[in-house]
């Protein structure tokens, strides 16, 4: 399961290199979003499906559950969904005022 997992995190990699790679700003910032979930699949299988108990302070366990992994997961889903929002609203805002999302376009003139 894992291996299937890691290979899923590969072809996101593939796909959001892909999408940051084009010439559409729309493009680039799905590709950046698709990279986090890869980031976070990643994460996720490095951690690993352990079998356990919740670690709570006054029980014994010989084998609690390690909740880093998860934590570190939910913070990185509401970075990566800030950081989304915010690149969303500034592309709708450049396209109100330039009327194209085509990087090239969005380079200015050659004389300056």
């Amino acid at each position: 399961m894992e291996t299937l997992i890691t290979i899923l995190a590969g072809v996101l990699v593939t796909a959001a290199t892909y999408l940051i790679l084009s010439k559409s700003l729309i493009r680039v910032i799905l590709g950046t979003a698709i990279l986090s979930h890869a980031a976070h699949l990643l994460i996720i299988t490095m951690g690993g499906l352990k079998n356990g108990s919740v670690p709570i302070i006054g029980e014994v366990d010989a084998n609690p559950v390690d909740a880093l992994p998860q934590a570190l997961i939910l913070t990185s889903i509401v970075i990566s969904f800030a950081v989304t929002a915010v690149s969303l609203v500034l592309a709708y805002r450049t396209y109100q005022e330039t009327g194209t999302d085509k990087l090239d376009q969005l380079r200015g003139d050659r004389n300056e």
